[in-house]
């Protein structure tokens, strides 16, 4: 259906175009295009029922205004001869601008889930130098034109405000997350349309008058638009909130910044080589500041985010998926950490390999979730029991160990059979325990507690056995 539209409307806004501006049946044409479009936008709300219909709504009452407006613009200048400015027409105009500002802010509300700080000072920065780009060369001549009166100035520059609102909410739309459906793009190349209509009109009126011609289709392109992104299936997606997910910083997001960013030293450029001795120096450097400020927080931000992912990839390195506690590569670090500082403050370092009782039997009967949930609750049962300087690693599959520092070797097996006694679902571990003899490498130190864990387990299970001391062991 909205393809429909669009051919259709496309085929009458060429018919337009070519007609005299002067001619009845011409503005008869250009009027069915605002109030048809208003008109699209409640039966595509109808037809498509999207969650949120507040910001069509406002988009179609916005239409229908600015329609009203050409309306009354063509009875005050063909009917009424009305030439002087302001007049009627520009306040129902002026009107639409809240309106459709209040339909993108709408729209861009419902399709952040909480808060989008990357997207928001991406939009400060860009909106920030097209401010600057827009009082400079829009509204800075108006403001300096001593010709006008009061109220011609005001009105005057209530549209290049208009538009720089709409301008800034088209960037703030393009920042937001969310589906970039086909109604997405629909809704802002129809913004896009009327901003250079509208641009374009107030260049031309600083040099001349203008006189109606080819800036009417982009108003036509406006109606036309907004229009086919209502009809559009895919506007119920458009203020669905956007699922979180990791901000990507595309090459085509850092250059759009990167120029947004060089805008104020390009403004304070082309006035130095036409104007050198009119140079506005105080909007450029405001927005010089403002800019430095802006970019600082995203680089801030940036750094933040990074410094995030960091930790988060050294918690990945270091500790076991499932279980949560340091894995087999954090206990070889560790391992020999401790073992060099004992060397130096004499302490003693006892090393403890622990294997679950039977574990492939419960993972048979229980199934593996089973066994995965064993695993976690017994790591945590364990943790409760130990000292924060000891540690508790996942060794392998349903094999842990421990190494504690400052203990004796009873003390630790006293530690074991408590952890012992606290295994979650009634199942047992046993143990092997070695205590260093400052002079052993970590291979032959864990070796030794291992032999002793298969000692236990040998003598039936659900035990602690100490391994032998170096010299015994040297001798078997």
């Amino acid at each position: 259906m909205w393809q429909r539209w669009l051919l259709c409307g496309g085929v009458v806004g060429a018919v337009y175009l070519a007609l005299p501006s002067n001619n009845p049946w011409a503005w008869g044409l250009y009027n069915v295009f605002g109030f048809a479009a208003a008109v699209a936008i409640v039966v595509g709300v109808r037809r498509n029922r999207p969650r949120r219909a507040g910001p069509w709504y406002w988009f179609a009452a916005a239409l229908a205004l600015w329609a009203a407006g050409d309306v009354v613009y063509q009875v005050q200048y063909f009917v009424w001869d009305w030439q002087t400015f302001p007049a009627p027409a520009d306040a129902l105009y002026l009107l639409a601008y809240p309106m459709f500002a209040t339909g993108a802010f709408q729209l861009i509300k419902g399709r952040i889930s909480g808060r989008d700080r990357a997207g928001l000072l991406d939009a400060a920065i860009v909106s920030t130098s097209l401010s600057l780009l827009c009082w400079s060369f829009l509204m800075r001549p108006i403001a300096a034109d001593e010709s006008l009166s009061v109220i011609e100035r005001l009105a005057s520059l209530a549209y290049p405000a208009g538009d720089l609102l709409l301008l800034i909410m088209v960037v703030r739309l393009i920042t937001t997350p969310g589906a970039r459906t086909a109604s997405y793009r629909l809704v802002i190349a129809a913004l896009a349309a009327e901003l250079v209509s509208d641009i374009g009109y107030a260049v031309v009126n600083l040099f001349a008058t203008y006189s109606d011609g080819i800036l009417d289709a982009g108003w036509i392109g406006m109606y036309l638009l907004f229009g086919a992104a209502a009809l559009n299936p895919s506007m119920r997606a458009l203020s669905e909130i956007a699922p979180d997910r990791a901000e990507r910083f595309t090459t085509g997001r850092l250059t759009l910044l990167a120029v947004a960013s060089l805008l104020a030293p390009l403004v304070l450029t082309v006035q130095g080589l036409t104007t050198p001795a009119n140079i506005d120096w105080p909007a450029i450097a405001l927005s010089s500041v403002v800019l430095f400020l802006l970019v600082l927080a995203r680089m801030a931000g940036l750094i933040s985010r990074v410094q995030d992912q960091a930790a988060q990839l050294r918690a990945l390195a270091h500790n076991d998926a499932l279980t949560g506690v340091p894995n087999r590569r954090a206990w070889d670090l560790e391992l020999s950490r401790e073992m060099a500082k004992a060397v130096r403050s004499g302490e003693p370092v006892v090393v403890a390999l622990m294997d679950i009782d039977h574990f492939k039997r419960f993972n048979d009967a229980h199934g593996h979730p089973a066994g995965d949930r064993l695993l976690k609750e017994a790591a945590a049962a364990w943790r409760d029991q130990l000292r924060t300087a000891d540690l508790l690693a996942r060794y392998g599959g349903e094999e842990f160990g421990v190494v504690l520092v400052g203990q004796s070797l009873e003390t630790a097996i006293a530690v074991l059979d408590r952890m012992r006694a606290v295994t979650p679902h009634g199942q047992s571990f046993s143990a092997g325990v070695a205590l260093w003899d400052g002079r052993e490498i970590p291979e032959q130190f864990v070796a030794r507690a291992d032999e002793a864990l298969y000692r236990s387990k040998h003598a039936g299970r659900n035990r602690v056995t100490a391994a032998a001391p170096v010299a015994t062991a040297r001798a078997s």
